[in-house]
């Protein structure tokens, strides 16, 4: 549940489209409040979204959620700025748009969807069933989502990729520093957040219309589909966020798009069921995505890769749906290090788990292919 502290903004450290990072200085907990990190005293890192509680300035009051600090979380371990209380934000204006995301929540946000009645792009998607042949690439984690582009590029540099985001990880858009310096560098065109994540160059009610929305509105020549930054994991067969890429995965197939699945893949992750081959992608490609899907995985020599081409032909067996898809590695390594934003993986880069990487790019280069055939 919520930890509620109140602290002052001591300065601001950074700002992207949508997010402002800053330092508080903690000043108040409630009565009887657990040790740990967010003792009155404390600086912490702090995350304000901008659209939602305004821009804080330092000496600003603030209010802030130290739940996922307090808990040591890698990619959520800010403190959330919830409110200003001194420094309200002005209303928005009025205007078309009910489409509500984190709704039932303190901080719901109404925005306008593509989808919806009121857009002018309603007319498009209102009838819209087919995504043409358009390739889109399934990863199961957010940091797959700069690899798959890189890949892409290596052999389609001028092709227009949109990112679909789903929302098992982050909501809000702004929290991906990815997808803001891969916007800045041109690497992507459009983000279309989906179902209770918001933010994007689009909102739309789910990963079908997302899709769409992708494709007739952004003008996608390649739709890349990922959950927002963190994954909630379980070590349990089904309870895991990424669950959601089996369906994305189907989603694309029964409108009519090439579906691609980007192989979770890791060389240097210390548990097993992650090493090699990830459980994630042997249940969400080989159990959920019922249509048939490309499963693309890299074209390279040693013992490693044998075992994860072996595992990947497993998830082709069943009833023959899939389609096992060797891809070469050659120029990939430089097409990865030239990518625009950092390579991080679980904490790890590419010279650490260089695998992880090469997986979702050979991906990329695939659809890539498909865009020539």
């Amino acid at each position: 549940m919520l930890r509620w502290r109140s602290g002052t903004v001591v300065e601001v450290l950074r700002e992207r489209p949508g997010a402002l990072e800053c330092r508080v200085l903690l000043e108040r907990a409630p009565e009887g409040a657990l040790a740990g990190p967010d003792a009155p005293g404390a600086q912490v890192r702090a995350l304000a979204y901008t659209a939602l509680v305004g821009r804080p300035v330092a000496g600003d009051r603030v209010l802030v959620n130290t739940a996922a600090l307090a808990r040591g979380l890698g990619t959520g371990g800010y403190a959330m700025v919830v409110a200003l209380p001194e420094a309200l934000p002005a209303d928005p204006p009025p205007g078309p748009g009910h489409l509500v995301k984190a709704r039932y929540t303190p901080l719901q946000a109404m925005v306008l969807g593509v989808d919806e009645q009121e857009s002018a792009h309603h007319d498009v998607l209102a009838g819209a069933d087919d995504l043409a042949g358009v390739p889109v690439v399934v990863a199961d984690l957010h940091s797959a989502l700069p690899a798959v582009v890189a890949g892409l590029r290596a052999d389609a540099p001028q092709a227009r990729v949109v990112y679909v985001m789903t929302d098992g990880g982050a909501l809000p858009a702004a929290f991906s520093r990815a997808v803001a310096g891969l916007r800045e560098a041109g690497w992507l065109a459009a983000c279309v957040s989906t179902g209770q994540s918001f933010g994007g160059d689009l909102e739309a009610a789910t990963v079908h219309t997302g899709l769409l929305a992708a494709r007739l509105v952004a003008g996608a020549d390649v739709v890349v589909v990922a959950q927002g930054p963190g994954n909630l994991g379980t070590g349990s067969r089904w309870g895991f966020s990424g669950v959601a890429a089996g369906e994305a995965l189907n989603a694309a197939a029964v409108l009519g798009g090439r579906a691609v699945a980007a192989l979770r893949v890791s060389q240097a992750d210390e548990r097993e069921r992650h090493r090699g081959l990830s459980h994630h992608s042997a249940t969400a490609v080989g159990r959920v995505a019922l249509a048939p899907v490309d499963v693309v995985v890299p074209d390279e020599a040693g013992a490693f890769w044998d075992g994860v081409r072996e595992q990947a032909r497993a998830l082709c067996a069943p009833r023959g749906r899939h389609r096992w898809v060797p891809v070469g590695t050659a120029g990939l390594d430089e097409a990865l290090a030239a990518c625009p934003v950092p390579l991080s993986t679980m904490g790890r880069g590419p010279e650490a788990d260089r695998a992880s990487f090469v997986a979702a790019a050979v991906a990329g280069r695939h659809a890539a292919a498909l865009l020539r055939s």
